[in-house]
């Protein structure tokens, strides 16, 4: 069935009632083109069009997660930060400028993108020497707490949380070890942060693309935007910086959002041994107007009290 021979109406009721690999499947067309078309119906609708309400898709790991988030926003702020690794009883500098940021710019959107919590006490690295990490239930309370400190800072924007792979130790333990309480609230993050929404991926306006990892290396973020043929916001690396690239379809950003940690915050100290880390603490701001992304802006910490912003010394 040819997509033109579906009218808007039918194709909105295909989409929430079977969602868009079904649509594909039927109409015989890319998922891409099923996205395209419900972001124009979107627009025309003025409404969300969203796939029936499925547990996402079961990853290697077991975890269940929505695959992708689509999201317009048209104009307005977008921070972004990854990495945060919350310790109990630890406020980074870089924590403290997103919450003053955050209040500052109100923005439509804050992504944590991934590796919020850490989940040190059940790493499938074994411990070094006789260190002493915070347990689950530790970690968990010191992450809403922060979280909480930065969606009241900024008032009432949508909350996404793309999941890391430190995040997914808490969901992969408990799946290797206890699979019988999969349906068990409690058992996933998710439960225990509900006003952020989970994914793996966020896509904004079709072109900028939030997630926590995808090429490796020194060259990560050029070549993240390389390969996807999108502006690509990457965590993982803790390198905290924005790579360009130009083309014949125009300008596009590779973006990493560095570390809301400390760089040598006891998170790290263990496993890179004491050694130099080419790592930066802060995180990204997205601004975009009338749906053009400027070009990422980048908060960074100076030292214990002080962070840098658009050319300017902030205290922190």
């Amino acid at each position: 069935m040819p997509v033109a021979a579906i009218d808007d109406d039918t194709f909105v009721r295909l989409f929430e009632e079977r969602g868009a690999e079904e649509i594909s499947k039927v109409l015989d067309i890319s998922i891409r083109s099923v996205y395209a078309r419900r972001q124009r119906m979107e627009k025309k609708i003025g409404r969300q069009i969203k796939a029936p309400g499925h547990p996402g898709r079961v990853t290697r790991t077991g975890i269940q997660h929505p695959p992708k988030t689509d999201i317009e926003v048209p104009d307005g702020y977008v921070i972004i930060f990854s990495d945060a690794h919350y310790w109990p009883d630890l406020i980074s500098p870089a924590h403290r400028a997103l919450v003053k940021l955050a209040k500052k710019l109100k923005p439509k959107i804050v992504i944590a993108n991934g590796d919020v919590f850490d989940g040190a006490s059940i790493s499938r690295h074994p411990p070094i020497g006789w260190e002493s990490a915070p347990t689950v239930e530790e970690e968990i309370g010191t992450c809403q707490k922060r979280l909480r400190e930065i969606q009241k800072a900024a008032g009432s924007p949508k909350l996404i949380w793309t999941l890391g792979n430190h995040d997914g130790r808490f969901e992969t333990r408990l799946a290797t070890v206890a699979p019988q309480y999969a349906k068990v609230h409690g058992v996933h993050l998710r439960d225990h942060f509900p006003d952020w929404e989970p994914c793996w991926a966020t896509w904004i306006n079709d072109e900028i693309v939030v997630k926590h990892r995808f090429k490796g290396g020194i060259h990560a973020t050029h070549n993240n935007t390389l390969w996807s043929g999108k502006t690509m916001v990457t965590g993982h690396l803790h390198s905290l910086k924005v790579t360009p690239l130009t083309d014949y379809n125009g300008v596009r950003y590779g973006v990493d959002t560095g570390t809301l940690a400390d760089v040598y915050g006891p998170q790290f100290t263990d496993y890179t041994e004491g050694n130099p880390s080419n790592w930066r603490s802060g995180f990204a701001v997205l601004k975009i107007v009338d749906g053009w992304l400027m070009m990422p802006q980048l908060c960074q910490v100076v030292d214990e009290t002080h962070v840098e912003f658009q050319g300017e010394l902030i205290e922190v």
